[in-house]
């Protein structure tokens, strides 16, 4: 690109910058913002606290907050079971009570008979 033809595209945006500039000035939420951080600034001046202080007495809780509190909770991770068929020595290592061939010796031996073969 040509200096000039440069020198045109930043003069150019330069000139839309200024006018969303003079839009933004005639805003009047923008306004009213402005007047209330004016405002805020004097008063937090004029008691002598910062920003951090102001935080701490809006929410004292921070990590503990309503967005915090919706969040789901972890569950706790599953422990891998070890169960083995003392018939045929054949392990199932599950997490669950999912598991097909787990299920399968249910049928056939009984949950509690299947559940005494788990593994310590």
């Amino acid at each position: 690109m040509s200096r000039l033809a440069e020198f045109r595209a930043a003069e150019k945006a330069l000139q839309e910058q200024l006018a969303q500039l003079e839009s933004l000035k005639n805003d009047a939420g923008l306004k009213k913002e402005i007047e209330f951080e004016e405002k805020l600034q004097a008063l937090m001046k004029s008691y002598g606290k910062g920003l951090r202080d102001i935080i701490s007495i809006l929410d004292p809780n921070p990590g503990k907050s309503s967005a915090a509190a919706a969040a789901p909770k972890q569950r706790r991770a599953r422990v891998v079971k070890v169960y083995q068929n003392p018939h045929t020595g054949e392990l199932i290592e599950t997490k669950g009570g999912n598991h097909r061939g787990l299920k399968a010796w249910k049928e056939q031996y009984g949950p509690a008979t299947v559940d005494s073969w788990l593994r310590g």
